[in-house]
């Protein structure tokens, strides 16, 4: 039997300009450290960053699912209600 892997959608802030930033990971911890060292070219203009809220998921598909929805305007909506 194979381990499933987690996937986790994740909001960050830079805290050079204050805008968020969303992405899909396994590894979170790891992943915003390559925003900080400026290894993602997306975002390595904007260092740094801090991790403002994760959700995990089964499948890659879900989690993807809700890191788009984040990225429309309702999904916009929904973290700036919870303060994200």
């Amino acid at each position: 039997m194979f381990a499933q892997a987690t996937f986790f959608v994740y909001v960050l802030r830079s805290l050079a300009d204050g805008d968020r930033y969303v992405g899909l990971s396994t590894d979170v911890p790891r992943r915003v450290e390559e925003h900080n060292i400026g290894r993602v070219k997306s975002t390595k203009a904007r260092v740094p960053f801090v991790l403002l809220y994760q959700e995990s998921f089964d499948t890659r598909m879900e989690g993807r699912t809700r890191e788009k929805y984040f990225k429309t305007a309702a999904g916009r909506r929904w973290l700036d209600k919870r303060g994200f």
